[in-house]
């Protein structure tokens, strides 16, 4: 599942960020930056990604 939601978070952005902290405000912002540009959008869900990688580790 992590390979999965680290390749949606490069291709669709939106997809990557849902699948990793499901719906909520990042998702509304990400879906924003997005549409501002690809580039924002997937720096945006990559630092989501991280996060709550980061998250579970030190749990």
């Amino acid at each position: 599942m992590k390979l999965l939601q680290l390749i949606t978070c490069v291709l669709l952005p939106p997809l990557g960020v849902f699948l990793t902290v499901g719906a909520g405000s990042a998702l509304v912002i990400n879906i924003l930056l997005t549409i501002l540009g690809i580039l924002p959008g997937i720096i945006h869900a990559l630092w989501i990604y991280s996060k709550q990688a980061e998250r579970k580790v030190n749990v």
